[in-house]
């Protein structure tokens, strides 16, 4: 399990490699003291999971979430109680208080094991599929989000809107680039403004001119084009 440890303390990072002796199974790979470094570590190196400092100078380990291409599984690492109490609300892999416990340590790398082999399963390529997390921030509001827990990404001009749970905050990105990067086994183009999750289908009707009326089980209902509707008959042999 290859790992990048973030955090702009030397001390806290030395303590944190010594700790993570005991687990063979973890490789750091980089350490970085400060968040444009560890973007570009991150994206480049592409870890199984990184060890995020939340309170750095400058900017946070939040901002750095929100810049990210590549998404990596994250535990974030604080000695502020009111930062690991926002870090649970975004609903992250796990936490670790500082000073780190060698108990706690070794639940959260089990969380890891556990997560890693739930994705490795799922897929043999580079794409997202349903057990990857994803960062998303709009406003002062940010949330880490399951795919699977995501019905549907709706386009609203250069945003797209992320819906799960009560949530639907805009994102700063185009829904054709979101497309490339998602799974085709679990996420369908619709239209050219959905992008809808293959297993929140309950309901699929036939529709005007050879297309599909899709319902899911959020009762949302999503139009399909003939097209679009011929591919996804050919993918679920409907």
């Amino acid at each position: 399990m290859k790992t990048i440890i973030v955090d702009d303390e030397r001390l806290a990072r030395k303590e944190l490699t010594n700790l993570l002796k005991d687990f063979p199974e973890v490789e750091i790979i980089d350490e970085c003291d400060n968040v444009d470094d560890a973007i570009e570590k991150i994206n480049t190196l592409q870890p199984d999971f990184v060890f995020l400092d939340i309170q750095m100078p400058g900017r946070d380990g939040f901002s750095l979430l929100e810049e990210l291409e590549y998404a990596p599984l994250v535990v974030f690492v604080t000695a502020y109680d009111e930062y690991a109490i926002k870090a649970f609300e975004v609903n992250a892999l796990d936490y670790l208080l500082k000073p780190i416990q060698p108990e706690r340590l070794k639940d959260t790398l089990e969380k890891i094991k556990s997560q890693l082999k739930d994705i490795n399963l799922q897929s043999t390529d580079n794409k997202l599929g349903i057990q990857d997390r994803v960062f998303v921030k709009d406003g002062d509001k940010c949330w880490f989000v399951q795919l699977k827990d995501v019905p549907l990404f709706e386009s609203e001009g250069n945003y797209v809107r992320v819906y799960f749970d009560n949530n639907k905050p805009l994102i700063l990105k185009s829904l054709n680039n979101l497309g490339d990067k998602l799974n085709e086994n679990f996420f369908f183009r619709a239209n050219r403004k959905h992008i809808i999750n293959l297993s929140w289908i309950e309901n699929v009707e036939n529709w005007f001119n050879g297309g599909l009326m899709v319902t899911l089980k959020n009762k949302m209902k999503i139009e399909l084009s003939r097209r679009q509707a011929t591919k996804l008959r050919e993918m679920r042999s409907l």
